[in-house]
This record gives structure tokens, C-alpha cells and sequence, in this order.
């Protein structure tokens, strides 16, 4: 089954060697979204809130793109480089999304891209 590929100008470019997204039959799969501007591609202010709600907004912006919006979401993976930020996501999360909830993992890592304070990644059900 071939691939999809899904792009749009709406979010950040692709900085390295991937797609924004694929989609496969039913299937979106949403590469790693950082806080960039998609139109400037700078990084959002170093502020966890502003950061958190750029993300979502090129997610959204992605999934759109490949028809779909943020409540086609059946697994988010959540990357933050301060697990004391978590609550604002759910506070973020419970503005933009509503049950069911997406399924969801929250990972502490050392770093991300350009220094971000976070980044997501998606699988979205379009069928």
C-alpha cells in the first residue's frame, strides 16, 4: 500500500530527513512537531504555555492538512524537557480536545530540537 505524503505550509517545515506526515489507508502519522513559527521558523519564546499551544497549533495545522482535525487523535506522545510543565499540557489539552480523550504518553527527556521545551507526535484515525 503506498504512502501519502501530507505537507503544508500552515506548519513548520520538515528541518531534517522526514515527511510532516504520512498517511497510510486510514492512518495519519504526524511526525514531531517543536514550537516553530511556520512562518518565520523561529522557536516560540523559551515560555512552556506558548510553546505547549504552538505545538498543537501545527499539529492541527498538519492533521488538517491531511483531513483530519485534533479529535481524530487515537495516540499523542508528549515530549517535555520538564515533567513540571505536564499539568499545562492537561490544561492546554482539556481547551482544545474533548472526550474521548486521545490514548497518551508523557516522556521527560534531556533535550529536544533547537533547544524546545517540547514536542508531539500523532496517530490520527481518519477513517
Amino acid at each position: 500500500m503506498p504512502f501519502e505524503v501530507i505537507e503544508t505550509r500552515d506548519a513548520p517545515s520538515a528541518i531534517g530527513t522526514y515527511s510532516q506526515a504520512l498517511r497510510s489507508g486510514s492512518l495519519l502519522f504526524v511526525s514531531g512537531q517543536i514550537p516553530l513559527d511556520p512562518i518565520t521558523m523561529t522557536m516560540q519564546p523559551a515560555d512552556a504555555r506558548i510553546q505547549i499551544a504552538q505545538v498543537f497549533d501545527n499539529l492541527e495545522a498538519v492533521i488538517r492538512a491531511g483531513g483530519g482535525d485534533l479529535s481524530r487523535i487515537v495516540k499523542l506522545s508528549v515530549f517535555l524537557t520538564d515533567l513540571t510543565h505536564f499539568p499545562l499540557v492537561n490544561e492546554i489539552m482539556g481547551q482544545r480536545f474533548h472526550k474521548p480523550y486521545p490514548a497518551r504518553s508523557a516522556v521527560g527527556v534531556a533535550a529536544l530540537p533547537r533547544g524546545a521545551l517540547v514536542e508531539m507526535d500523532a496517530i490520527v484515525d481518519l477513517g
